[in-house]
């Protein structure tokens, strides 16, 4: 790596355990003697040269971070286009680098953050300044190529898993007089991951959830309701968790309202309050729903160890690779063995992960489409393995760290991305 500093940037929607990456990152890089720059709100902070110096962080505040959920130095959600379309953004990055001699950018993110990491490598060679850019994985919807899983998807598993079990016995007390249908909808647009954790809180066909329902097939109508009405009157109740992401038979997202986010996609949200209209207007079964949204990924409380781990692996990659001059590469998480669980982290090519999606394998969903099969099972049980739970105060409540984020003086003029 040529000398220099290295900025970190989150992307994104944050996780549980993203903060532990960052602490990999900043711990790694100060036992090298690398100064550590963070951009505000990610890309754009990068963008508008609005970048915080952690090396005014204490080393417990920074430690702290291992523990502390949501984005510590702020994530955005914004696309950078093509070179084509806006080299001047590309351009602009690479003006911030060189007036504060930052030297490696490691871009915290799924896949739009590895394709912009990818071409910023790009930029950064046809003008002349040397900058090692890695991407660093991070997505609750382990939909990233090449890597076994993405770090906050272990610990989005282990919520949703534990909830379903615990709501389940809930519903399943009151189910003589009460709640039939039980409905939670989980995040998930194309790939099924989330959905298909929520299978591990239970064993067998009448150990809830009874149905699940993921993206990756075409939401069957008459097959659902059916499959609903067998359960309640075979177990009592049935719980059902649903992926927002679910389609019908034309191609539209169940939930889908019309609303676009900052990268395009559809705004999604609302998959459950629509099954469960159905079931009562057609089961007349009383029903309850329930829509975790942000709960999924902000759990810290938790969080699974296994997961909280290897974030802050992957972080404390990213800087070794740097260090090692390695450039536009990702460190994955690759899997050695199911039992006793293994994994090691390597470095791939971020060509090969940009704007690829790892959804569901078939083998991995029942035949008839509404449950997981022993080989999920075997691949999903050991994300979720352990706890890391964060320290307690006196009042009962999670101790979480708020950094100082002290800034960097600015250099440049101002520039307006977007």
């Amino acid at each position: 790596m040529a000398q220099g500093k290295l900025l970190y940037a989150q992307s994104g929607g944050v996780s549980a355990v993203i903060n532990a990456t960052a602490a990999g990152v900043i711990e790694t890089a100060r036992d090298k003697g690398i100064k550590v720059y963070a951009a505000r709100n990610g890309i754009l902070g990068a963008l508008r040269e609005d970048l915080i110096d952690t090396s005014k962080e204490a080393k417990a505040n920074i430690a702290a971070l291992r523990h502390t959920p949501g984005g510590a130095f702020g994530s955005c959600r914004y696309k950078l286009k093509s070179l084509e379309e806006n080299r001047a953004e590309y351009e602009r990055l690479i003006e911030v680098f060189r007036a504060h001699d930052i030297r490696t950018f490691l871009y915290n993110g799924g896949n739009d953050s590895a394709d912009t990491a990818y071409k910023v490598s790009q930029i950064g060679h046809s003008l002349g300044y040397d900058v090692n850019c890695i991407g660093v994985p991070k997505t609750i919807d382990n939909d990233l190529v090449v890597t076994d899983t993405c770090p906050g998807f272990g610990s989005v598993a282990k919520y949703t898993a534990v909830s379903v079990r615990e709501a389940s016995l809930d519903v399943a007390s009151m189910a003589e007089t009460s709640t039939k249908v039980f409905i939670i909808e989980v995040m998930g647009r194309h790939a099924g991951w989330i959905a298909a954790a929520a299978g591990l809180a239970g064993q067998g066909a009448d150990q809830a959830p009874h149905i699940i329902l993921f993206p990756e097939n075409v939401f069957d109508e008459t097959a659902f309701l059916a499959k609903v009405k067998a359960t309640v009157e075979r177990v009592g109740y049935c719980t059902v968790v649903v992926s927002e992401g679910v389609k019908n038979p034309e191609g539209t997202f169940l939930a889908e309202s019309g609303a676009r986010d900052a990268f395009g996609h559809a705004q999604l949200g609302g998959a459950a309050p629509i099954l469960a209209a159905l079931v009562r207007e057609k089961l007349g079964y009383k029903y309850h729903w329930a829509l975790p949204d942000y709960l999924q990924r902000s759990a810290r409380h938790l969080a699974s160890k296994t997961d909280a781990d290897q974030a802050y692996a992957v972080g404390k990659a990213a800087v070794e690779f740097a260090a090692e001059g390695l450039n536009a590469v990702m460190p994955v998480i690759v899997r050695l063995s199911d039992e006793p669980y293994k994994w090691k982290i390597e470095a791939a090519p971020l060509q090969k992960i940009a704007n690829h999606e790892k959804k569901m394998p078939k083998n991995f969903m029942s035949k008839d489409g509404f449950g997981i099969t022993a080989a999920a099972r075997r691949y999903l049980a050991p994300l979720i393995q352990g706890e890391a739970p964060p320290p307690y105060g006196t009042d009962g409540l999670p101790m979480y760290v708020t950094l100082r984020n002290t800034p960097v003086p600015k250099k440049l003029r101002a520039f307006k991305a977007g």
